[in-house]
């Protein structure tokens, strides 16, 4: 048995279903579908390519679930941070509309595959909201919420009154909600997609980081250091992680997305007499800032919380203080809660904050740059991504392809990215212009 790989000491790693890894890649295997990546889109590419009737290999470089799905505050949000419906149509017509029908019933899509194969993973789709922190978002609310009924989602305006039910605090000042979000247990479901896989047939291979891979006359044929596969499609699933482990893997890639450290933490459990009266509904919450305030229960009634600083100096304990003081702020009744869990992993962001899907060649696909809304939406995509390489013609899929475009300096802007809050705090002082 290879030896397990170390987690980072989060909530996830403390409560998850323990699973025992699996071999790393020894020699030389062929296959029909090879799969980067263990994470979400990984997992659920090489679910949907394996019911398809397709061998499915996955090379896990850690241990699946280990890096962003491993890692994230759990909500499950079928929209995304700022591109929205009617522009992805503008910009990429057929394609933009397929895409966003993929992006309104993502979480449905996570919620439904959880059900269907009776995954432990802490799955409540009990709704999602996005509060306004101020008068002047509660337009933009109104103006996400028209979009997307447009598009014929059930999102819903709520307003002041309305939001204190839904939290418990009249901190907000109305809102979007979409009741068909929730949250999970992140590294829950990262395992039970993996036990899904290898029982519909997959072979997952764990500690086995792919160092190089490239179409060689008709197959694709991907290396590690101790073995290689090869195999009529590929699909690459390493998002933030794709400079990480690998440098040389997908290098333009890795370059056109910035990894910036996202830090999550768990309060103690909250009272049942007080976790009746916050967020009573239970629903995932993450407001309009974009010094984002973010929350929801755990299955123990925890409050898993996260926020950002500037800075590299005691970044962990700053970012303890700075959420627990948010929630305070917007739950007196809550008083300044202890953290006994703190944790941190990269999110993939990029200029736009449009994800991007790329060809790399005949059956050959990816997808980066989550920008923190990669639950839902990466499992959706991996599930598109499978079909694309198993049959189906990528023109009825949601699979609207762009060339990459690395930043340039792209080593200076990882070095500046983090003092971006700075601007996102400032801008969250004035009213949008819609």
């Amino acid at each position: 048995m290879d030896k397990p790989v170390e987690f980072p000491p989060s909530l996830w790693a403390a409560t998850a279903p323990e699973r025992s890894p699996a071999p790393a890649l020894n020699g030389t295997v062929e296959t029909d579908v090879v799969v980067i990546g263990g994470g979400f889109t990984g997992l659920s590419a090489a679910i949907e390519a394996a019911r398809r009737g397709n061998a499915v290999t996955l090379l896990e470089g850690k241990a699946v679930g280990w890096g962003a799905s491993g890692r994230n505050n759990g909500q499950v949000i079928p929209i995304l941070t700022a591109a929205e419906p009617d522009m992805w149509v503008s910009r990429f017509g057929a394609a933009g509309e397929r895409m966003v029908q993929l992006i309104g019933n993502s979480a449905d899509i996570l919620f439904d595959l959880v059900r269907e194969f009776d995954m432990r993973a802490e799955a409540e789709q009990s709704g999602w909201f996005q509060p306004a922190h101020s008068p002047g978002r509660v337009a933009l609310s109104r103006k996400r919420v028209e979009a997307w009924q447009r598009f014929g989602f059930p999102a819903e305006l709520k307003d002041s009154k309305e939001a204190a039910e839904i939290l418990g605090s009249d901190f907000w000042y109305g809102g979007m909600y979409n009741p068909s979000g929730g949250h999970i247990n992140p590294l829950a479901l990262s395992r039970a997609m993996a036990k899904t896989a290898e029982s519909l047939g997959a072979t997952i291979h764990e500690n086995s980081p792919v160092s190089t891979f490239e179409r060689e006359g008709a197959q694709w044929v991907a290396r590690t250091t101790n073995g290689t596969v090869k195999a009529r499609a590929l699909i690459l699933a390493t998002n933030a992680y794709t400079g990480e482990l690998a440098p040389g893997l997908a290098p333009r890639l890795a370059r056109s997305i910035v990894p910036v450290h996202s830090w999550q933490m768990a309060t103690e459990p909250v009272g049942d007499n007080l976790r009746q009266k916050l967020l009573p509904g239970r629903q995932a919450v993450s407001d309009t800032r974009g010094d984002l305030r973010f929350f929801r229960y755990d299955a123990r009634n925890r409050l898993i919380t996260g926020g950002a600083v500037i800075g590299s100096f005691d970044v962990a304990n700053r970012v303890r203080k700075k959420a627990a003081n948010s929630l305070a702020e917007a739950f007196p009744e809550l008083g300044v809660p202890e953290m006994t869990h703190v944790w941190s992993g990269f999110i993939g962001m990029n200029w736009d904050r449009f994800p991007r899907i790329h060809k790399l060649g005949p059956d050959g696909w990816a997808w980066v740059a989550c920008n923190g809304r990669g639950v839902a939406l990466g499992t959706s995509l991996g599930r598109e991504l499978a079909r694309a390489v198993t049959g189906i013609d990528e023109h009825e899929l949601a699979l609207p392809v762009t060339e990459p475009k690395p930043f340039p300096a792209h080593g200076l802007v990882r070095r500046v990215a983090p003092a971006y809050l700075a601007w996102l705090k400032r801008k969250d002082l004035s009213e949008p212009k819609l």
